[in-house]
């Protein structure tokens, strides 16, 4: 399994967005509307996942909605920006679906999704959630299985100028979570996508996600992110998000 994107949720408009990190000289592009979702995005792709500021753009139908990704959201919201979750690429949802299921952790079953571009097109993909409640605790990471190969993916995005050659050598090198209980969440985390770790760190294929002790009281989030191949650019806190380059 590899991290598929970080969902930062923001207030702000996927225009802003992508024109702030313009201005910072990071390709990052508008990427469209969830119709169905009352939701749109603005993207920051590397080259083998993405970040994806999520904002709400149609407040009654996010508000009708019933989907665990957009509870999150408004729930998250309602103190401000911030990191929200990740979502981890997967092959097969319905195998996954039933591995999770045979080890005894309740989902919401395959969801399927889409989304307008920018450019007009619709883009579709899957969804799996983990069966939780939203609430200050760290949510389950989520799953995606997308309709097209990784590499017809990138093509497309390639074409539409969502993703230039700036993009391609760019790499988020690790996660940074902070957590009540690192142990408890990285043995369930384990569970969940059956992958190496230590006593702090899971190791994904293209990430090491990082839990950290926090002290009681505090929301568990992701943190920080970090980002390779912009050496020279500083540390940006960003909608109460902190990204690190190297």
């Amino acid at each position: 399994m590899f991290l598929d994107h970080i969902v930062h949720f923001v207030n702000k408009k996927p225009t802003e967005v992508a024109e702030d990190w313009q201005q910072q000289g990071v390709h990052a592009v508008v990427g469209g509307q969830h119709l169905n979702w009352g939701t749109y995005n603005a993207l920051l792709y590397t080259k083998n996942s993405y970040v994806e500021w999520l904002a709400m753009e149609e407040e009654q139908v996010a508000r009708r909605v019933v989907h665990p990704l957009v509870e999150l959201m408004l729930h998250d919201l309602k103190e401000g920006s911030g990191f929200g979750t990740i979502c981890i690429r997967a092959n097969d949802l319905e195998v996954l679906r039933k591995d999770l299921e045979n080890k005894g952790i309740e989902t919401t079953g395959v969801l399927y999704a889409e989304r307008k571009t920018a450019a007009g097109s619709l883009r579709k993909w899957k969804m799996l959630f983990i069966k939780e409640e939203v609430s200050d605790s760290l949510p389950a990471p989520f799953f995606i299985e997308w309709e097209e190969t990784d590499d017809e993916r990138y093509e497309l995005l390639q074409k539409e100028g969502t993703v230039n050659n700036s993009n391609l050598q760019l790499t988020i090198e690790s996660c940074e979570f902070h957590v009540a209980n690192p142990r408890e969440v990285i043995e369930k985390w384990t569970s969940y996508l059956n992958v190496t770790y230590d006593h702090q760190t899971l190791f994904l294929p293209n990430t090491n996600l990082i839990f950290k002790q926090l002290k009681q009281g505090t929301k568990e989030r992701l943190v920080s992110v970090q980002i390779k191949g912009l050496p020279n650019q500083e540390a940006i806190i960003y909608e109460q998000g902190v990204y690190r380059f190297d």
